[in-house]
């Protein structure tokens, strides 16, 4: 059996319906919230939430804009992160709640990190796994991708409006989960293209090559975990998610007089393994964030409240108890 989640509740917030889980003492607070990356749901902090409700945190994890339970909205700027922001303000009204501690993974990262920058007085603390805060690029981020690893770059490809790319994870949603949750090796464990493919970022190919077969690396979802995801995203579809890739350049753009300077305490928990988010990709945060603090994981991928379970609910719980009481 899979994990067991809190009961699915909804919450009317900036014009959507957002699926949510809750757990922990109402009265404990500032509740944590708990922002999934791609492709995720509220379902991969399933660790965070049992172990921080049972030790006497509020916690709540959404289904994100375009994922899960949660409205999907059809226009591609709908995904840019003034919406991404304003939608757990709205969550935060809807359960009126002044002030909470941001916690992200992936691009749930990008997002308290501008939950700081944009609603600073409904943010006590931030945490991010993986994703690091970083001064506003200089030019178009999708334009730096594009040239320092290719047309090939699985973000470069996102941007494109046929949705061809969606329809290669719509049509292998086992394969994704098979290939992407998975424990790294210190050397690819793909074989074949699907190793070629890996090494330019170039992710449709990989999951188009993808045989479970060849991959050598240890899975991090039971059997049951991983259906749980397989079902959803086959109700749901990939470009929910995906558009929140297209409008890197619009965030870009439009946040161009923004003060990239975090005022809250902000703890950043680094993955020795992510080959997508490395350490290295924190360095020269602390220049953006006087309160930080930065811990590594080591023997850990991109999948960190997954696969080291245990490490970052006791960093985690360790760091809120600290900070907030």
């Amino acid at each position: 059996m899979p994990i067991s989640m809190p009961p699915l509740q909804f919450a009317p917030t900036n014009g959507i319906r957002m699926g949510y889980f809750e757990a922990g003492p109402r009265s404990a607070a500032p509740p944590v919230v708990l922002c999934h990356g791609w492709p995720e749901l509220a379902y991969s902090w399933r660790h965070q939430i049992a172990a921080l409700a049972a030790a006497g945190i509020r916690v709540i994890a959404p289904d994100q804009r375009g994922y899960g339970a949660t409205d999907r909205p059809a226009e591609v700027q709908a995904y840019d992160l003034e919406n991404l922001t304003a939608d757990l303000v709205g969550l935060l009204d809807h359960l009126q709640i002044p002030q909470a501690v941001f916690v992200g993974h992936d691009w749930g990262g990008f997002v308290v990190w501008q939950m700081a920058l944009r609603h600073v007085a409904r943010v006590a603390g931030v945490a991010s796994l993986n994703t690091p805060h970083a001064a506003r690029a200089p030019v178009d981020p999708i334009a730096i991708l594009r040239k320092r690893h290719g047309d090939a770059m699985y973000i470069v490809q996102f941007q494109a409006a046929s949705r061809e790319v969606d329809a290669v994870f719509d049509s292998h949603v086992e394969q994704t989960f098979d290939c992407f949750m998975r424990k790294p090796l210190p050397s690819s464990g793909l074989a074949g293209g699907a190793a070629r493919a890996a090494n330019s970022l170039a992710f449709p190919q990989i999951i188009a090559a993808y045989d479970a077969q060849q991959d050598r690396r240890r899975p991090i979802l039971t059997a049951a975990e991983r259906q749980v995801f397989v079902d959803t995203f086959r109700r749901t579809g990939f470009t929910g998610g995906i558009n929140w890739y297209r409008n890197m350049t619009r965030n870009w753009e439009r946040s161009a007089d923004q003060d990239p300077t975090v005022r809250v305490p902000a703890l950043m928990l680094m993955a020795e393994n992510d080959a997508v988010l490395p350490p290295s990709a924190a360095d020269g945060m602390a220049a953006l964030i006087p309160d930080l603090e930065k811990v590594l994981i080591t023997d850990c991928g991109h999948w960190t409240q997954q696969e080291q379970a245990e490490t970052v609910n006791r960093l985690l719980i360790a760091w809120v108890r600290r900070r907030f009481g």
